[in-house]
């Protein structure tokens, strides 16, 4: 039994450069991520989302609008054949050390509470920052980096047990995935 662990912005919706989605109007889903999700799922026991979300710790949005966005998100998702077991966010600013936001695991604790059955040594973390990878490796999990097709750094090479383009792109050459079948 295998669990997936994702991050939302820049893995399942388009980011934003230096901003926040703070509506429905401004999620996009990246190409091919609604498909690539309905089959993840046929795939996993378990899919998590984990999302650092300090634009609410800023002030610039608030738990009411990431709701509707999620909501959003999640009706989409289902309608392609998809699911998401839960989503867990950290409003807290980067600066806070939260233990709840990325890298730290608090958000990964509170999925192992929620879904006792999940094993965090057959779970993969799969994500497009730093942060995302320690936030794997910190818990035990295998690392999956989301690279849009530009070399990363040496540091996330350290961190990551793979690499692709896309969620596309892992679900099509993803070895770990196999490994956990």
């Amino acid at each position: 039994m295998a669990f997936l662990f994702l991050d939302r912005d820049g893995v399942i919706n388009r980011q934003i450069i230096d901003g926040y989605v703070t509506k429905a109007e401004e999620f996009e889903f990246l190409p091919g991520v609604l498909e690539t999700l309905a089959a993840l799922a046929k795939k996993f026991a378990r899919i998590i989302i984990i999302t650092n979300q300090q634009g609410i710790g800023k002030g610039i949005f608030g738990e009411a609008d990431l709701e509707k966005i999620h909501q959003y998100m999640l009706a989409e998702i289902t309608k392609h054949g998809g699911h998401i077991d839960k989503i867990y966010f950290s409003p807290h600013l980067e600066n806070e050390n939260n233990p709840n936001r990325k890298p730290n695991i608090g958000m990964a604790l509170q999925a192992k509470r929620d879904f006792p059955e999940i094993n965090f040594s057959q779970s993969i973390m799969v994500g497009d920052s730093l942060n995302d990878m320690q936030f794997g490796k910190n818990a035990g999990m295998k690392t999956v980096f989301l690279n849009k097709g530009i070399s990363p750094s040496k540091e996330i090479n350290d961190f990551a047990d793979e690499i692709f383009v896309d969620l596309a792109d892992f679900l099509e050459k993803g070895k770990l995935i196999e490994t956990f079948q």
